[in-house]
């Protein structure tokens, strides 16, 4: 389980089949060193499940890098600035009224991870769903254990496609790349991500209550078990529930989440990063490293900061600012991330943090203000900074808990403050006189996705 990149060659041959009609017919292939899609499809052994399985995993955290960079400079929770290439700060930033089209810089001719790498995941979890169907040697246990286990990593993945392009909507079945579905608005792709997650559940809960019968990386050390793998799936539930604005479904997941009142607030599954022949941590930056390409602090970020809140550790200060020129002025960035201890550290996809805020998110929508001051405060003694003291509405209360989620879930490779501002109709609070940008509402579809229809049409 130490060596992922392994498994990355079959993971590409079916990353290739979303993406295009695979004209070479790649599966037709014989490779004695690894499964073919229609070997696995077919009664596969369980090392291909394994195999297959572990190429999920790696899939999983395609989207980090892109997402993580551009969702997080769209919320102005950083900068990622780039000496070498000024459409990072020109275009990201939305500088010179530079707005998103089809081919976006970094997004328009494939979609990059926020758009072609969450399907790729999804395909490949198709297949392994497959794999798992016809396989003989699987108990029914098992096979269920594993089509529960794609199925949860599907409903995670289609919440990236379905928040980068919004209310432009998104493909939910694509099972066949030669005939995928039509675009569906996105208030239905957040559907079908509950009935994923939901199906996920049913299919776990028949696993039964002993370990996952296959082997998972490191990111789920402490979630190895059906029971603790069941806690993952509502743990995205939740924040799916708060996208489809179910502040009781929010509640009722979270119940039955991992979610810890009094655990510790990184608790949560992850992304291994485990050095070659694996990957490294893609959001690791050396200290003070002589560079002009590298993500920064937004000056924002540090302006609004509460004094002595302990959070703000995540931020490094440089001895040396990085400066990059632009056609708007020049960016200057002070402060570095300093989250992660060296370039193995596994980066958290949901944690228990969240999960508090969630909680305190869903009460203040119901207007239970009382629960909503209880979970607020959790995180604020946690960073030090003191119990909430203001007013006990909702309107408060939702900026105290955006606020508290600005800091507690700074850059995560989620894009949180972009999506939580667009949720709230609070976007042109986003500062960009800092940048002499824009803050974009939502993305088109890569042209890639419509030059598939006319190819496929042909």
């Amino acid at each position: 389980m130490k060596k992922l990149d392994l498994y990355k060659t079959l993971a590409i041959l079916i990353g290739l089949s979303i993406l295009g009609c695979n004209p070479l017919k790649l599966d037709e292939i014989d490779d004695p060193n690894n499964p073919s899609v229609s070997s696995v499809s077919n009664n596969a052994t369980k090392p291909q499940i394994q195999f297959v399985l572990t190429g999920l995993e790696s899939r999983h955290r395609g989207y980090v890098t892109n997402v993580s960079q551009a969702w997080n400079t769209f919320g102005r929770e950083i900068w990622y600035l780039n000496g070498s290439d000024p459409r990072f700060q020109t275009d990201w930033l939305g500088q010179n009224g530079r707005v998103p089209d089809r081919s976006y810089f970094g997004f328009g001719n494939t979609g990059g991870g926020s758009f072609a790498a969450p399907y790729q995941a999804i395909n490949q979890a198709n297949v392994l769903i497959s794999a798992a169907t016809n396989a003989s040697v699987l108990s029914d246990a098992e096979r269920r254990s594993v089509i529960g286990f794609a199925k949860m990593i599907q409903g995670y993945q289609f919440m990236i496609p379905a928040n980068f392009v919004y209310n432009n909507g998104i493909r939910i079945d694509v099972a066949d790349p030669l005939n995928p579905g039509p675009f569906v608005p996105y208030d239905q792709a957040m559907d079908h991500v509950k009935s994923l997650l939901d199906a996920a559940e049913s299919d776990l809960m028949a696993a039964g209550n002993g370990n996952f019968p296959f082997s998972l990386t490191p990111g789920f050390a402490q979630f190895n078990t059906i029971p603790r793998l069941r806690q993952v799936n509502k743990a995205i539930l939740a924040r799916a529930n708060a996208y489809r604005k179910d502040w009781q479904g929010v509640l009722t997941a979270l119940n039955e989440s991992f979610m810890d009142l009094n655990g510790g607030l990184n608790a949560g599954p992850a992304h291994p990063y485990l050095g070659p022949p694996d990957a490294f941590n893609p959001l690791f930056y050396i200290p003070n490293a002589a560079t002009n390409t590298i993500v920064v602090v937004h000056p924002s970020v540090l302006e609004d900061a509460t004094p002595n809140d302990s959070r703000l550790a995540k931020f490094f200060q440089r001895n040396n600012p990085v400066t990059v020129s632009t056609d708007a002025g020049t960016l200057t960035g002070t402060h570095q991330d300093a989250r992660w201890a060296n370039n193995t550290t596994p980066i958290p996809f949901i944690k228990n943090e969240e999960l508090i805020l969630l909680k305190a998110e869903a009460h203040a929508n119901l207007d239970q203000f009382a629960d909503a001051v209880a979970a607020i405060n959790i995180i604020r003694q946690a960073a030090g900074i003191g119990v909430y003291s203001g007013a006990s509405t909702r309107t408060a209360l939702i900026d105290e808990i955006l606020y508290q989620r600005r800091y507690s879930l700074w850059a995560e490779p989620w894009g949180h403050r972009w999506i939580d501002a667009r949720r709230y109709d609070k976007l042109s609070e986003i500062p960009t006189s800092f940048d002499s940008g824009t803050i974009f509402t939502q993305f088109p579809h890569p042209q890639a996705e419509l030059s598939w229809d006319q190819y496929v049409g042909n």
